[in-house]
């Protein structure tokens, strides 16, 4: 059962290590939107190949799979409308920061079922939860910089949500054991329309601003990537 926690901590350290890098290493703003359409690119494949494909085979019905996708959707978008009426502290790293948070949650239940089923952890997904969020973390935390966030106060943010994921993986470990099909497509699905409305909202929108045409070709690059670790597994 620990297992499921070593590796929900192992897929959300990248946070950690992104925010580092961002605070310690000069990234231009060019570099940045670069870096966030390639995280664009992985998270996308992500969506279509390990989540709502996932979400549909273990669907009795699409319903769950559409109340899913608009749930998640919902409730980013409920959550970025309530961070900009109050102010918009982050700069657009809060409303990534949500996005990583709504998207984590489910993602490391789905690792902790993973290796509940299989006896080990989905290897692409867990290389895809990694890539994904070390752009993010980037991304966010330049962000947050930017609005007056301390580092101390970042690095506190990203050792949290890395705790959160890994307890998350905890719980599916422990709560999706004899989970129904429907109850687990949900969860993907959730996860999916959460991420859908912030790569449309914040992620990509920034990547295009700052890192011109060549972003679309970097995006495609990100999605071949996670696709590529995919078919290996």
């Amino acid at each position: 059962m620990w297992e499921s926690f070593g590796w929900g901590a192992i897929g959300a350290s990248s946070l950690i290590a992104g925010g580092l890098l961002a605070m310690w290493v000069p990234i231009s703003r060019r570099l940045l939107g670069l870096i966030m359409a390639f995280g664009a690119g992985v998270l996308i494949s992500a969506v279509a190949f390990e989540l709502v494909q996932e979400a549909s085979f273990n669907s009795s019905g699409h319903g769950w799979v559409v109340a899913g996708l608009f749930v998640g959707s919902a409730v980013y978008f409920t959550g970025d409308w309530a961070i900009e009426r109050g102010g918009g502290e982050g700069g657009m790293g809060l409303p990534i920061t949500l996005g990583i948070v709504l998207d984590g949650i489910p993602e490391s239940f789905v690792l902790g079922l993973t290796v509940l089923q299989d006896g080990k952890v989905s290897a692409a997904f867990l290389v895809a939860v990694f890539l994904s969020n070390l752009p993010e973390a980037i991304g966010a935390t330049t962000g947050l910089l930017e609005s007056g966030w301390s580092r101390l106060r970042v690095n506190l943010l990203w050792i949290a949500v890395t705790l959160v994921s890994a307890l998350s993986a905890l719980a599916g470990y422990a709560l999706l054991d004899g989970a129904s099909g429907d109850m687990i497509a949900f969860v993907l699905a959730f996860a999916a329309g959460a991420i859908l409305t912030m790569l449309a909202d914040s992620m990509m929108p920034e990547a295009f601003a700052n890192g011109g045409k060549l972003a679309g070709i970097v995006t495609t690059f990100g999605f071949a990537t996670a696709f590529a670790i995919n078919l290996l597994e």
